[in-house]
């Protein structure tokens, strides 16, 4: 019986783990225990759950992107402020300390950042100068100056929003006491301008000029704007060349032939649609500008001026002279009628325009009769009737008007009727301001265009923007369902399995404890062997089985615990 027993009882004393003997034997003894083991499963799938979660958060995290590197505290703590607060996720790099974010949210983090005018600190130009030592050449100090103005120049421009950087060469020459061997200063400035902006005349213009009135003695013509593409952006020759003369034209063509262009926008809008008409207007602009001048005299005119000379005959009476009442004195001859020349002579004082220069000057005022004048010569000026007309064009008259509007096609199945097509034709016609007298010409037709459904077309599957995203978190799924279906599933099919086998010995236990009360209660049961207790898989069958066989064969479980406490005293 003892012998029988035995295995049973050997077996305790190896479950004591020796201390510090085999560290991989001590692991292998902790794991034999039986809440190891019934604790085991619950572990592994709770690890394999927590590794699916974190392959998912692996995969599924988008991969990252520097958005800003090398800034100060206070912008960075600004920066990841304002991405948190609009609902992108960034985070910083533990490494180089760069603000990150997701690639997709590149281009939103970007805008939302320069809407609030983020990063906000940058160094000063003449920052450059705090750090110049003791000692310094003159070269080198000018060097660090003309540097300054380079960098404050650049950081100005910058401050234009179509600009995104901007770097300034300044040559400046040195001074010399010989004025004439002084050449004037220049400047160049690149420019690298936000994608899909550009910048107009009086842009470049601004820029010539914040440069030009920054460097002492430098002219507006002596600076160079280039973008990032190698255009130049700055007219050559200023803006009296014959080249900006033509450019203004063009400019001033663009602008008239815009605003019909808008005007039909908001005219067409309406009846058909955005998007459902493209209209375009040619507009022939009159530039010249033109000047006359017209002159008209009346015939009759007034006597402005007379200048001449007249001489008297020497055989002729003497005009009276000596002392008045004398009987010497001759009567003074008698009165004769004068000429209109002398009368109109007379006349001229009285007119406001005097003689000019009388041959005698003591010739007795009064008109001299033509009998005493041996000779005359008179030069007369006349002031005739003159108008003067100056008329000047101005220039941006329309000389001709062409107008043409395509309408995309209903795609219903029923184009538009020749009726409506003319309703629209009447509309457009009263927008543009159509005048036949100038042979203006306006063309609507309708059309199919060739929309956004083509362009998809042309795109391959493969390039599309929302693969990437769609992979990743497909990626995701399917290796979550792979874990918990070859992973989880099993270990909670073992797991209860092995709780359902536990609960068959105990349900027969039960079932044969509860018999032994009433009669007939050792049908109810199987008897417990030895065999079954060595078969045993867990503690707790191994105790239920125990209780069994004491139940059922008392007497020799008393001589088993007998054998087993003399086997101990010895």
């Amino acid at each position: 019986m003892s012998n029988q027993l035995a295995p049973a009882g050997a077996g305790a004393p190896n479950l004591v783990p020796e201390r510090f003997a085999n560290p991989l034997k001590q692991i292998g003894t902790i794991l034999q225990q039986p809440a190891v083991r019934r604790a085991l499963p619950m572990t592994l799938m709770i690890g394999l759950i927590a590794a699916a979660a974190l392959a998912w958060v692996m995969l599924s995290t988008p991969p990252q992107r520097t958005l800003f590197a090398g800034l100060g505290d206070a912008d960075k703590a600004a920066v990841t402020q304002a991405l948190t607060t609009g609902g992108i996720a960034n985070r910083i790099d533990p490494d180089t300390g760069a603000v990150t974010v997701g690639r997709d949210d590149y281009a939103k983090a970007r805008m939302l950042l320069a809407s609030q005018n983020l990063p906000k600190s940058a160094p000063t130009g003449y920052a450059i100068l705090d750090d110049m030592p003791m000692g310094t050449s003159r070269a080198v100090e000018g060097e660090r100056l003309r540097q300054a103005r380079e960098s404050d120049l650049a950081q100005s421009i910058q401050e234009i929003d179509t600009v995104d950087s901007a770097r300034v060469h300044l040559a400046m020459p040195e001074d010399s006491v010989f004025v004439r061997d002084n050449p004037a200063p220049s400047a160049s400035v690149v420019l690298k301008l936000v994608a899909g902006r550009s910048l107009g005349d009086a842009q470049v213009a601004s820029i010539v000029n914040l440069v030009a009135s920054s460097v002492p003695g430098m002219k507006p013509d002596a600076v160079t704007v280039v973008d990032q593409m190698g255009n130049l952006l700055s007219k050559p020759g200023g803006t009296d060349s014959a080249t900006q003369a033509s450019d203004d034209r063009i400019e001033f063509q663009r602008k008239v032939e815009e605003k019909y262009r808008t005007q039909l926008i908001q005219l067409l809008t309406p009846l058909v649609g955005a998007g459902n008409f493209s209209a375009e207007v040619q507009a022939d602009v009159d530039l010249d500008q033109t000047q006359a001048t017209r002159e008209s005299y009346d015939k009759d005119g007034a006597l402005r001026a007379e200048q001449g000379n007249w001489t008297t005959d020497a055989g002729a009476s003497a005009p009276p002279s000596g002392i008045p009442g004398a009987l010497s004195n001759t009567p003074p001859p008698a009165s004769q009628i004068t000429t209109p020349a002398a009368k109109a002579a007379a006349q001229a004082p009285a007119n406001g325009q005097p003689a000019a220069g009388a041959a005698n000057a003591a010739t007795p005022a009064g008109p001299m009769p033509d009998s005493q004048k041996a000779s005359d010569s008179y030069t007369r000026a006349y002031d005739l009737g003159r108008e003067v007309s100056v008329t000047q064009g101005a220039p941006g008259a329309i000389k001709r008007l062409s107008v043409a509007v395509v309408l995309r096609d209903p795609g219903t199945g029923k184009p538009r009727s020749q009726a409506e097509v003319n309703n629209i034709t009447q509309a457009v016609r009263a927008a543009v301001g159509y005048d036949q007298s100038r042979n203006d010409q306006v063309t609507v037709i309708q059309a199919k265009f060739a929309g956004a459904d083509a362009d998809a077309a042309s795109t391959p599957w493969y390039q599309a923007s929302w693969l990437p995203m769609v992979l990743r978190n497909v990626t995701a799924i399917v290796v979550a369902l792979l874990v918990l279906l070859f992973g989880v599933r099993p270990l909670a099919k073992t797991l209860l399995k092995k709780r359902e086998e536990a609960a068959q010995p105990r349900l027969a236990l039960g079932n044969g404890s509860g018999g032994e009360g009433g009669e007939g209660g050792e049908a109810h049961h199987a008897p417990v062997s030895i065999d079954m207790l060595e078969g045993g898989r867990g503690y707790d069958d191994r105790v239920g089985l125990v209780r069994g066989f004491t139940r059922d064969n008392p007497a020799r479980a008393a001589l088993a615990v007998r054998d087993m406490i003399k086997s101990d005293a010895q």
